[in-house]
C-alpha cells in the first residue's frame, strides 16, 4: 500500500526518470535487474524527504552526467510507495539496514558501494557527487 498520493510522488519520480533512471515497480522487475550477473547497476532508493530533494537526486544526476565511466544501468525504486519492490531491493542491500534515500552500486551482481541516508544528510552535495564519481571510476 502506498504511503503518499501518486500526484505528489509523480514529479519526484520523473526527476530521476528524465535523468535516465528506470523506475522499478515490482519485485520481479527488481530481480530481473539485480539478478543479472554482468555489468554495473546504480540503484537509487528515492524518497519524498528533503535530503533526497536537496542532495541525493541532484548528486545522482550530476555524477552520472559528468562522469566518463558510468554504470551500465540506472534504476530507482520509491520508498513508501511500491513496498514490495523496495523490500526486494533492500534484500540485495543486506547487511545494510533500510535507508531512504540510499544509493547502491552493484557490479556483476555484487553490492560494491553503498551510500546510506546518514552519508547523504551529513555531507554537502559535491562531496556526494565526488563519492559517486570515485565509485564509478573504480567499478565501472
Amino acid at each position: 500500500m502506498a504511503t503518499y498520493p501518486e500526484y505528489m510522488v509523480a514529479p519526484i519520480r520523473q526527476d530521476l526518470v528524465e535523468a535516465g533512471f528506470e523506475q522499478l515497480m515490482t519485485p520481479e522487475e527488481v530481480e530481473s535487474v539485480l539478478g543479472e550477473q554482468s555489468g554495473t547497476v546504480l540503484v537509487a532508493v528515492n524518497s519524498v524527504c528533503g535530503c533526497a530533494a536537496g542532495k541525493a537526486r541532484p548528486a545522482l544526476k550530476m555524477a552520472v552526467a559528468s562522469s566518463e565511466k558510468k554504470p551500465t544501468k540506472l534504476v530507482t525504486v520509491f520508498a513508501g510507495m511500491e513496498t514490495e519492490a523496495v523490500a526486494k531491493v533492500r534484500e540485495h542491500l543486506l547487511p545494510y539496514p533500510p535507508s531512504s534515500p540510499a544509493i547502491a552500486l552493484f557490479k556483476d551482481g555484487e553490492l560494491v558501494h553503498m551510500i546510506e541516508r546518514y552519508h547523504i544528510e551529513g555531507n554537502d552535495l559535491m562531496r556526494i557527487v565526488n563519492n559517486l564519481q570515485g565509485a564509478f571510476e573504480e567499478y565501472c
